[in-house]
């Protein structure tokens, strides 16, 4: 299994960007108009279409959101594919945001997903851009 992190500081408060994920999902397709549809996660990434389906976890206490790959076009090339947003406080009006892929390749072609983790850190802004 491999992982790609990237870390981003926003200027918002932690609780209320994990909030986004955790009881304002019905804003997801308003915050992320660019790239997802509907909250079932229907999106335009890299100009086509593309599907992924996943099992979301919270972990509230860690300020955490999982979500772990069901089907979808990136199984094409992964085996498994998990994205991990985890915020951590640095003051009250600013943050750390945390974001980890995990993922296993099909095989040795199969390309490193950076644009993926590039897609979450747009996420992030996105987010970020919401709650200001």
């Amino acid at each position: 299994c491999w992982k790609s992190v990237s870390e981003l500081e926003i200027n918002a408060p932690a609780e209320k960007y994990h909030e986004v994920f955790n009881n304002e999902t019905f804003h997801v397709p308003k915050i992320f108009s660019k790239i997802i549809q509907e909250v079932e996660v229907h999106g335009v990434f890299d100009g086509k279409d593309e599907l992924f389906k996943e099992r979301v976890e919270f972990d509230d206490k860690n300020l955490s959101v999982s979500l772990i790959g069901l089907g979808g076009d990136v199984f094409k090339h992964y085996k498994t594919f998990n994205a991990i947003h985890k915020v951590l406080p640095k003051s009250p009006r600013h943050s750390l945001v945390v974001l980890t892929l995990e993922y296993e390749k099909l095989d040795d072609g199969s390309p490193y997903p950076y644009q993926y983790l590039d897609l979450m850190n747009g996420i992030a802004k996105d987010i970020e851009s919401h709650l200001k």
